[in-house]
């Protein structure tokens, strides 16, 4: 279980960054940003105590279903975020960040 609230954790960071840098792009503040940010991350608990009522009725579809989660996160970092640090000029930071957080979430996966 602890594996899994390190592994959601560490998901929120590319939800987060999805929510704020387009706001700084558009020419908000960092504390508007940030706002707005921590706003959109306050709906994840109601979800997580809807979801955690909802795997014992869906139970055997619970693999599919962290699958298409796990889907969505590569496709936003592959479609939004890398697209956009390649383009800000930190395209080595940001593939070091992915490579980093593979590795991770390997290590996490088989260790534990």
């Amino acid at each position: 279980m602890f594996i899994l609230a390190i592994g959601i954790g560490l998901q929120n960071i590319p939800e987060g960054v999805a929510v704020a840098f387009p706001l700084r792009a558009e020419g908000y503040s960092k504390r508007f940003s940030l706002g707005i940010t921590v706003l959109t991350g306050l709906v994840e608990p109601l979800g997580g105590i809807l979801g955690v009522s909802l795997v014992v009725l869906f139970s055997k579809i619970l693999p599919l279903a962290l699958s298409f989660s796990a889907g969505c996160i590569i496709y936003l970092i592959s479609a939004e975020i890398i697209p956009e640090s390649h383009r800000q000029g930190f395209g080595k930071a940001a593939t070091t960040g992915l490579i980093l957080g593979f590795i991770i979430m390997l290590l996490l996966d088989n260790i534990f």
